[in-house]
Parts: C-alpha cells; sequence; structure tokens
C-alpha cells in the first residue's frame, strides 16, 4: 500500500526526516523516541504523512524540528545545525522511517505503535546497507511473529482456562502468565518451577510451552 504523497517527493521526504532527527538528536540532545512524540502530537507527522507539500519538500529537516518545537510550546534555544558529510544512524532513522510510512501507508502514530525509534536505530548496524524493502520485510516478520497466539495461550484456550483461572491453579503469578502470553518475557528463559507448573496444570509437556 502506498500513501498519499506522489513516489516523486519520496527522495525528499526521506531526505528530509533523516536531517531532522539527526539535527534533533545530535544538535538539539533530544531523545529520538522523544521526538518522534513532538512531531506526532504536534499535527506536523498527519501532514508530513499526508504529503503536503509545505512540510514534505517545503522545509529543511532542521525547520521540521523548529516548527515541531514551535508547536509544542517548548521554550529552548535551539543551536544552528552542524553540517555533516556522513550519514548518521539518527539520520538513517528517520530516513528509513519515511520510506516505511511512505510503503504501508500507515501514519506515523500507528507505526510508532508498532517499534520506537531507539528500536530502529538498533536496526542500523544490519540495515543501513540493505535495500529499503530489507528494512520492511523485517519488520514486517517481527509483528507477524508479535500477532501470532503463543503455545502457553494456545493451550490454556484449548482447555478453557483463564488467564486468571490458570493462575489460580497453576501458582504462577497472573501478572507472569500475561507476560509470557505478550512476549514480554520469554518464556523459554522461565524459572523450572514455573515451567513445571504449567505443563501439570495444562497437561502438556513442559516442551510444549516453548517457543
Amino acid at each position: 500500500m502506498m500513501n498519499a504523497y506522489d513516489k516523486q517527493y519520496l527522495d525528499d521526504a526521506m531526505r528530509n526526516l533523516g536531517e531532522a532527527f539527526d539535527y534533533a538528536v545530535n544538535d538539539c540532545g533530544m531523545e529520538p523516541d522523544r521526538f518522534v512524540e513532538m512531531f506526532i502530537a504536534g499535527g506536523l507527522a498527519q501532514q508530513f504523512g499526508g504529503g503536503v507539500p509545505k512540510y514534505v519538500v517545503g522545509m529543511s529537516g532542521q525547520e521540521l524540528v523548529m516548527e515541531a518545537v514551535s508547536i509544542s510550546g517548548l521554550k529552548c534555544e535551539l543551536p544552528d545545525t552542524v553540517i555533516e558529510y556522513a550519514r548518521t544512524p539518527e539520520y538513517w532513522s528517520g530516513w528509513i522511517l519515511a520510506y516505511y510510512q511512505w510503503y504501508t501507508g500507515d501514519s506515523f502514530k500507528k507505526i510508532m505503535k508498532k517499534i520506537t525509534m531507539n528500536e530502529i536505530l538498533r536496526l542500523y548496524p544490519v540495515l543501513h546497507e540493505a535495500p529499503e524493502e530489507k528494512f520492511v520485510e523485517v519488520i514486517q516478520k517481527r509483528l507477524d511473529t508479535t500477532r501470532r497466539v503463543t503455545n502457553l495461550q494456545q493451550l490454556r484456550k484449548t482447555i478453557g482456562y483463564s488467564q486468571k483461572q490458570l493462575a489460580e491453579k497453576s501458582g504462577v503469578s497472573l501478572r507472569m502468565i500475561q507476560q509470557y502470553e505478550q512476549r514480554a518475557k520469554d518464556i523459554n528463559k522461565a524459572t523450572a518451577t514455573n515451567l513445571t507448573a504449567l505443563a501439570r496444570t495444562l497437561g502438556c509437556r513442559i516442551e510444549d510451552l516453548m517457543e
């Protein structure tokens, strides 16, 4: 799915958002996720993602940051940009984010519910020299994995237990069961006590719980 703005603007969008993140983080000292919050909250992300020329091609990356700061009401003096001839990881994160948004047609707000800027930055070492489509592929695989039901959840639902019932019967805390099913905690690294209790309650082998 491609979004509203014409592909001819894509290079400008990628460059400008890359410059914006580079300037916000490396010149202004902002946290990457803090800047993207400002970018979304102030409505700039919606305008940018919707292909409004003023924001896609009419502003530099530095001007996008200044606009986001101004809209947020944050009182601070922003420094002059430092010209960098090498693309920084922060530049790449904004650059690839603009591509991903264009490619999927999702809003920036929706994308940031799937992955944070810090997580994108952690992909820089392995993906910054790869084709843009590879980044899309990696993110989509990650989301598919996240959406897939865990073995624990499938076994629990087969028996007909709620999470609370499983917690009461197994002695494993409700919060821990929720974290295993949401993959907030890796069940493969669970304690032997928890795994044994869950397997006994669900009538399965410990191996059946593993991902």
